[in-house]
């Protein structure tokens, strides 16, 4: 499910071993040290816990911490067992029964079995769940039923053939949580604040906007964690967690400013790794406003994109931690073929515009802060260019994520913004789960098109894609769609961003995931 790109791109960028503060060491001995607390600094504040709401991926790693999904991906996208040992599809494609693990409890004491996964994911796929975000796995073609084999195995019957089901499971809103615990307060059914799973930590406390603590789970049943604790501080500001780690205050940092990552890199008390990551970064443009009808003309949408100068924004915004997209994905992706480029051009993005009677037009954009590497500075570049062509901008306005959320993931006739900037990061390795950003079935509140961009062809394709068990079928139905979202242009398409984050000389074992986490699971003193 890789191409070479993916693997070229783990080679140069991923570094496995970090080093940091982290707590002081109460084993000489060789091999993992213990420490007392970690401390994690994030630029954002988890808009939920709840493993069936996921959305990002910032908080998807704190929940993944918690709460196991079946399988999960290794550093290299490999799909690798984790709840269950091995997983079989059936002959029509149309089923998939997983084995469990034997021996497994949640962190409240009750036993992991085939009832807890039956209970979990019909959770996830039951649209009174709150939030929730089945994705690939829900809707017409998804999951259609759960059923219990026995303790070990379960049964999960598709709508439609899905090839990359299994790594489709890897993904947080797939994980599994206690059945018991769903009903104690503050959790509900259909609402869960405090996640009880399987994984190395549990949930402690939280005070919303400044910090969530995770204790260790001594009856974790794989490999033990070596920290007692993991605080995460909320800190939005990039100059703040860098204060942070430089200070001492902070062991592993998220997302530092872009534009201090060669000094960070020459600071010996420190280790900057460049994360890999799936994650496309765009302008998402609302291509159904019914109040600026121009945006719904392809011709002006590809304006937008020839505005902008890409490149320009990647050598002095992001100081070049990024690539620039060809395609509507990133190179990771199993399905991915390049597609074209929309090279700089201003000129012809102000003829496009005159020509389609938009010149002048004004569109409001908007953008979180602390999210993505450089989020609010991108914006008032991407601002700038659009000035220059001759628009009316207002904004960039910037609010925090749960806010920002909130504002941009609504249906059509609650959209108060023409142009947002948002990114996407596809939890498992394959062209499916990017075109959950352009299929009709997927605009909000069903799921995250938050460009409300459909196109039947696309569609089509895509379905065939999905469907296809011969690879090389994949790939041509993917190409072939990329082909055609590319020229709709449902987004400015910015870039591929690196994921950074740094750690001090004193912790070991953190580790980046092609799906841009990075994981402090099993970190350890240095």
């Amino acid at each position: 499910m890789r191409n070479r790109s993916l693997t070229s791109l783990l080679l140069a960028g991923l570094v496995i071993a970090a080093c940091g503060t982290g707590g002081t060491s109460s084993n000489t001995s060789a091999g993992p040290k213990h420490g007392d607390k970690l401390t994690i600094a994030v630029g954002i504040d988890p808009d939920t816990l709840d493993p069936a709401a996921q959305t990002t991926t910032t908080a998807s790693q704190v929940v993944d911490m918690m709460a196991e999904p079946l399988v999960n991906i290794d550093e290299k996208g490999v799909v690798k067992p984790l709840l269950a040992t091995k997983w079989d599809q059936s002959a029509d494609g149309l089923s998939w029964t997983f084995t469990l693990r034997s021996g497994v409890k949640f962190s409240d004491g009750t036993p992991f079995n085939a009832q807890a996964v039956k209970f979990s994911i019909d959770r996830l796929i039951n649209s009174k769940t709150q939030a929730t975000q089945p994705g690939v796995l829900g809707g017409k073609s998804g999951i259609q039923s759960v059923d219990v084999v026995d303790d070990a195995n379960v049964k999960f019957t598709l709508g439609s053939r899905f090839a990359p089901f299994a790594a489709a499971m890897t993904q947080t809103n797939a994980a599994i949580i206690s059945p018991a615990s769903a009903s104690v307060a503050p959790n509900t059914p259909t609402h869960v604040v405090q996640p009880v799973g399987t994984g190395p930590y549990k949930f402690k406390d939280r005070q919303a906007g400044d910090h969530i603590t995770l204790e260790a789970n001594k009856a974790y049943w794989g490999q033990k964690p070596n920290y007692d604790s993991q605080v995460l501080k909320v800190v939005p500001d990039a100059t703040s967690r860098e204060s942070l780690i430089r200070a001492g205050q902070a062991d592993v940092i998220a997302l530092p400013p872009g534009n201090d990552l060669p000094a960070l890199q020459h600071d010996s008390s420190l280790n900057v790794i460049m994360g890999p990551s799936d994650r496309t970064i765009q302008i998402v443009i609302n291509t159904v406003d019914p109040k600026n009808t121009l945006l719904q003309k392809p011709a002006v949408r590809q304006a937008l994109n020839y505005a902008v100068d890409k490149d320009a924004i990647i050598k002095t915004v992001l100081f070049g931690a990024a690539v620039p997209l060809d395609a509507p994905m990133s190179k990771a992706l199993f399905g991915y073929c390049s597609v074209g480029s929309y090279k700089f051009d201003q000129s012809k993005a102000k003829q496009m515009l005159q020509a389609a009677g938009a010149s002048g037009m004004t569109v409001k954009l908007i953008s979180p802060t602390g999210r993505y590497l450089q989020d609010s500075k991108v914006a008032e570049a991407v601002a700038g260019y659009l000035t220059q062509a001759g628009l009316k901008v207002e904004g960039p306005q910037t609010s925090d994520w749960p806010t920002y959320l909130g504002t941009v993931n609504v249906a059509p006739a609650r959209a108060s913004t023409n142009l947002h900037l948002l990114g996407w990061a596809p939890a498992y390795m394959d062209a499916s789960q990017q075109f959950q950003q352009f299929l009709p079935s997927q605009i909000p509140p069903a799921g995250l098109n938050t460009s409300y961009y459909g196109n039947p062809q696309v569609t089509e394709l895509v379905t065939q894609g999905n469907s296809a068990t011969d690879p090389s079928q994949r790939k041509k139905a993917y190409c072939d769609a990329q082909k055609i979202v590319w020229t709709d242009a449902p987004w400015i398409f910015l870039y591929n961003q690196r994921y950074p984050f740094v750690t001090t000389n004193k912790v070991k074992n953190v580790t980046g995931l092609p799906n841009e986490k990075f994981v402090t699971s099993w970190a350890s003193p240095a």
